[in-house]
């Protein structure tokens, strides 16, 4: 949604296909908005108090945290603490999607990542 040129080739080729089904997680809004909130991500002021409404405009569906996405993400083996990063993970391998993302680190947990 900001452009980022940070985002992988691949990543950017599938989000932008009209065939790509892709859903932007409630997790990712949570992330964006606590950090957000804690001075960690200011270049997100424009979007984050509409980014459900943005994500939609943009033609995206959301992905609610379930309760068995919570389950399978305090039951995920490993070290990796991050939450945002565990409930992704419990998303993409619940639902059995890809995920974009540069995180090598979530192959070690079976995702496929686009990047």
């Amino acid at each position: 949604m900001t452009n980022d040129s940070q985002l992988g080739p691949a990543a950017r080729r599938a989000i932008s296909d009209p065939a790509t089904q892709v859903f932007v997680s409630a997790a990712s809004a949570w992330e964006i908005a606590t950090k957000y909130r804690i001075g960690k991500l200011p270049s997100m002021a424009s979007v984050v108090h509409t980014l459900e409404v943005d994500v939609a405009k943009q033609g995206f569906d959301t992905l609610p945290i379930a309760f068995s996405h919570a389950q399978r993400a305090g039951l995920l083996a490993g070290e990796h603490r991050d939450p945002f990063d565990r409930m992704l993970i419990a998303q993409a391998l619940t639902e059995g999607m890809p995920l974009a993302t540069n995180e090598t680190l979530f192959e070690q947990f079976g995702v496929a990542r686009i990047w």
